[in-house]
């Protein structure tokens, strides 16, 4: 795979997290907030684990996704 098709997969990543994120934002803007207040309430280990367990998941979806296609 060449640098440019590589640059063009995590340009498409990142384009997709934003979607996702934007759309939390636009259609249940209550609900972020309400998520964000609950954060502050969450030990910083469990939110470590949390963001580790994510990254794993997301490894997993795009290595599941890169063999399947």
């Amino acid at each position: 795979m060449s640098i440019g098709a590589m640059l063009g997969w995590i340009v498409l990543a990142i384009g997709l997290v934003l979607v996702v994120e934007g759309l939390l934002y636009a259609l249940a803007q209550s609900y972020a907030r309400y998520l964000a207040g609950m954060l502050a309430d969450i030990p910083p280990a469990t939110l470590r684990l949390a963001g580790v367990g994510a990254v794993a998941a997301g490894v997993i979806l795009v290595w599941f996704g890169r063999s399947v296609g």
